[in-house]
């Protein structure tokens, strides 16, 4: 070609799904593959009930659910939608206030990119790739990021939070993911309300992702953004794809707040309506189905079902890695993923695990033979060793070492099986560079 058309690259990498690659060249190898590397219930085997299958062959039938939505999303649906929202009474939107994306991903992009290249996002640390990958590609630098603690149960920094938007005037956002991804953490009221004040003390506009605000349990409980925004200007992020779940639906919508008292506010929300127009609509099959799932007789205790499962499974898991040494984890309340944390002083670059077969062990160390991380490195080889498919923590965009798995399993045998190789295998791992 006459000219160089690619679009240079950032370096950074989707981990959760680039590890498929690697995960996919061992089955050729006649290794059995345990995902836990993605937020995919349907591929770790969940099943969906017959009613709501029932539910969608009969939208199915109806001759709209082909045609192409409006471009806010279907109407019924924004106005069910909205009733939710203002039946608690705490704030009032319309539909108009709701826009539909095809899927939350496609949500995060353009909430990103409508914001001013030199306007930044303040955003949690570790946090989920697509939200950080997003602002990274708006504006072509890092952003700032506040601590979420591990040795306080993934407690959010609220001071340094505050410092940071004090000192960095580029801030005009944050983002907040309640319950968080990666860590399971379930940001109690007091928490939410606190960042609230300091969006409002510096004018700044909050982002809310709470994809999974209705998966929460072990006792923990949090409020909507919508209950204690006020009158500061925020965005909720909101989808179906983990709560009924569908995520192959593609089915997100963002929910906006007070755009009506921040003239610049407003002019934000029209920016990303005017990108969102340019694709004419999302798709319509599955707005169609939320009132009509949402209230099915049998929804809340199939979601009920769903979260015991996860909270069984969470305290499982914490169960059996709790005294593992060289490790330290916080039980997840919400959500459904483990997060575990290596104690730095451990890793180094000398360690492995036996590999027996001869292959897979040349193709292991010809992925860590360049400098990588750390916990990358334990991932790759646990891989290798034992079939199992974990996520690093520092594809998180972290500087902690660790690796993130799944609650999702319907396995319970299979599941305990899992947590134990990681334990043993943990233990391996890190003695097997340390005893040179």
């Amino acid at each position: 070609m006459r000219l160089d058309i690619a679009k240079g690259g950032t370096g950074l990498v989707y981990e959760i799904r680039n590890i498929v690659n690697v995960a996919n060249r061992l089955k050729e190898y006649g290794i059995d593959v345990i995902w836990e590397n993605i937020g995919d219930p349907i591929q770790k085997g969940e099943q969906i009930p017959e009613w709501m299958k029932q539910s969608l062959t009969e939208i199915m039938q109806e001759d709209r659910s082909y045609g192409y939505s409006p471009t806010k999303g279907m109407l019924e649906t924004r106005e069910f939608l909205a009733e939710r929202v203002n039946s608690r009474g705490k704030i009032q939107i319309t539909p108009e206030d709701i826009l539909f994306f095809n899927g939350l991903g496609d949500a995060i992009a353009r909430s990103y990119s409508s914001i001013r290249v030199d306007a930044r996002i303040i955003m949690p640390e570790p946090t989920y790739s697509t939200h950080f990958l997003a602002e990274v590609l708006h504006a072509s630098f890092p952003p700032n990021t506040y601590r979420m603690n591990p040795y306080q149960h993934w407690h959010p920094d609220i001071k340094e939070l505050e410092q940071k938007v004090k000192s960095y005037r580029s801030i005009v956002g944050i983002l907040v993911i309640n319950p968080d991804n990666p860590t399971g953490f379930v940001y109690p009221e007091e928490a939410l309300r606190e960042i609230v004040e300091i969006a409002r003390k510096y004018g700044l506009f909050l982002i809310v992702d709470e994809t999974y605000h209705n998966i929460v349990y072990n006792g923990k409980t949090t409020v909507p953004l919508s209950d204690i925004i006020g009158d500061v200007p925020g965005i909720s992020l909101k989808g179906i794809s983990k709560e009924f779940p569908w995520p192959g639906s593609r089915c997100g919508w963002m929910e906006f707040y007070n755009a009506d008292k921040d003239e610049r506010f407003a002019s934000y929300m029209a920016a990303i309506l005017d990108q969102k127009m340019s694709e004419v609509c999302s798709t319509t099959l599955p707005q169609i189905s939320i009132p009509k799932i949402m209230t099915h007789p049998e929804y809340e205790g199939y979601l009920n079902q769903r979260i015991r499962h996860y909270e069984r499974f969470s305290n499982l898991a914490h169960e059996l890695l709790k005294d593992v040494p060289y490790i330290m984890v916080n039980k997840p309340n919400g959500a459904f993923y483990l997060t575990v944390v290596f104690n730095e002083a451990v890793l180094n670059g000398r360690q492995n695990l036996k590999i027996e077969n001869p292959n897979i062990r040349q193709f292991i160390e010809t992925m860590v033979a360049e400098p990588i991380e750390f916990d990358k490195r334990f991932v790759y080889y646990l891989l290798g060793a034992t079939g199992i498919c974990v996520v690093p923590l520092t594809s998180f965009f972290t500087a902690l070492p660790g690796f993130r798995m799944t609650l999702l399993s319907q396995d319970e045998e299979q599941f305990e099986y899992t947590v134990r190789t990681i334990a043993q295998k943990v233990v391996e791992y890190i003695e097997s560079g340390n005893s040179r």
